[in-house]
C-alpha cells in the first residue's frame, strides 16, 4: 500500500468530517443530512474529475475503502462532535487537509491517463475544490472560491509544485508530501496574515 493511497483514504475521512461538521448551524441537522453532505464533500470533486477525464469507472464506485473512509468520518464526527466544535477552526483545518491532498491526487491521476501537465494541474484544483463547492451550496453558504480568500490558488500552486518536482526527477512519495505541504502551508498563512486574492473589478 503506497503513502499516496493512505493519504488519500486520510484525506477523504478528513473531508468527510469537514462535509458533517457543515451542517452543525443548520436547524436540527439529522444523520442523514449530515451524511449525505460528508459523501458529496468527499467524493464530489473526484467524480467532477473522473467525469472530465472519462475514466470509469468512478474512483469511489471501483474501490470500496472509500465509502468506508467517509463512513469513519462520519461516525467520528458523531463520536467527538463536541470537541470538534470546541476547537477553533476545525472545520478549516480538515478542509485543508482534504484539499491539499485531492489536489496532488488529482494531478497525479491525470498525468497516469496522459493528459498534459497544463490540464492535470487543473484537475486537481477541481479534485480539491469542487466537493466544497457542492457542500457549501447545499448547506446554502457562499462557496469559497467565490470569496477572496486564498483557497484554489493555494490548490493550483501545490499542483504546479507537483508537476515541478517530478519533471526534475524528485522521488514520487516526497514529491507528494512536499507539495500537499506547500498547500496547507500557504492556506495557514493566508488565514493568518489576512492574504486575499486581487480584486478582479475595480
Amino acid at each position: 500500500m503506497s503513502i499516496q493511497y493512505i493519504l488519500e483514504i486520510v484525506g477523504t475521512c478528513a473531508f468527510a468530517i469537514s462535509g458533517a461538521l457543515a451542517v452543525k448551524d443548520k436547524d436540527d441537522p439529522d444523520w442523514f443530512s449530515a451524511s449525505f453532505t460528508a459523501f458529496v464533500s468527499s467524493i464530489g470533486g473526484g467524480t467532477v474529475r473522473d467525469l472530465l477525464l472519462g475514466s470509469y469507472p468512478l474512483v469511489w464506485i471501483s474501490d470500496i475503502t472509500i465509502l468506508y473512509a467517509i463512513m469513519v468520518g462520519i461516525v467520528l464526527t458523531f463520536i467527538f462532535y463536541k470537541r470538534l466544535i470546541r476547537l477553533r477552526r476545525t472545520l478549516f483545518l480538515f478542509d485543508t487537509f482534504g484539499i491539499a491532498l485531492f489536489t496532488i491526487v488529482g494531478t497525479e491521476k491525470a498525468l497516469s491517463l496522459g493528459v498534459r501537465p497544463e490540464i492535470a494541474a487543473i484537475m486537481g484544483v477541481f479534485s480539491a475544490v469542487m466537493g466544497g463547492v457542492i457542500r457549501d451550496t447545499m448547506t446554502n453558504e457562499i462557496p469559497i472560491v467565490y470569496q477572496k480568500e486564498v483557497y484554489a490558488t493555494a490548490c493550483l500552486a501545490g499542483a504546479v509544485s507537483y508537476l515541478v518536482l517530478d519533471y526534475v526527477g524528485t522521488e514520487r512519495n516526497t514529491t507528494f508530501i512536499l507539495a500537499a505541504a506547500v498547500i496547507i502551508l500557504l492556506r495557514i498563512l493566508a488565514v493568518r496574515l489576512k492574504w486575499r486574492v486581487p480584486t478582479f473589478f475595480r
